[in-house]
């Protein structure tokens, strides 16, 4: 980590997932919303979220507890409830060692466990995610980050980002993982 955030301070062009086609975990999901538009796809046992980048997509399961032994994921197992009808509380566990938790390639472990409140304002004009992250393998303490957002309407578009999958500032990342058999 230190190495890479040297390479940027130097004047180097700093890691993002995206530009390799990875995704990008959580809570780094989040931060890159700031450059690219996200969609929340609601109904009442689940919330999906489609980052616009593509192909980015998250399942919150609503008002369910989290599984005895949740497979590790690059997005973990994200479990949601509202909170006096206006916060939507997101609890993510399971989350896979191989993201990072942040644009800085700050790494975790597999305990890392992230609290996600997402607030509209009144005007339904901005979106507040206040962000809790926890991982005793990795951070002396836990710590919070605030996100806020402009909503916009816009359409969600095509992205291709297989079709542009180029290694141009020669980052060693491992390959994209692949199953070894289809889920359905």
């Amino acid at each position: 980590m230190e190495k890479a955030n040297a390479e940027v301070l130097a004047g180097g062009i700093g890691f993002r997932p995206r530009e390799r086609c990875l995704p990008g975990g959580v809570p780094e999901f989040d931060f890159y919303a700031r450059v690219e538009e996200y969609y929340f796809l609601q109904t009442p046992r689940e919330v999906t979220l489609l980052n616009s980048g593509g192909p980015e997509i998250r399942h919150i399961f609503l008002n369910v507890p989290h599984s005895a032994n949740p497979k590790t994921s690059w997005y973990g197992e994200s479990v949601g409830h509202y909170e006096n009808g206006d916060t939507l509380v997101v609890d993510t566990i399971g989350i896979s060692p191989k993201s990072y938790v942040d644009d800085f390639r700050t790494p975790h472990t597999d305990k890392l466990h992230v609290v996600e409140r997402f607030k509209l304002s009144t005007d339904h004009k901005n979106l507040e995610l206040l962000i809790m992250v926890d991982d005793p393998g990795a951070f002396t303490t836990p710590w919070s980050a605030t996100q806020r957002y402009d909503l916009r309407r816009r359409p969600l578009t095509e992205s291709p980002c297989a079709e542009n999958n180029e290694n141009f500032f020669n980052y060693k990342q491992p390959a994209m993982p692949t199953a070894d058999k289809p889920d359905f």
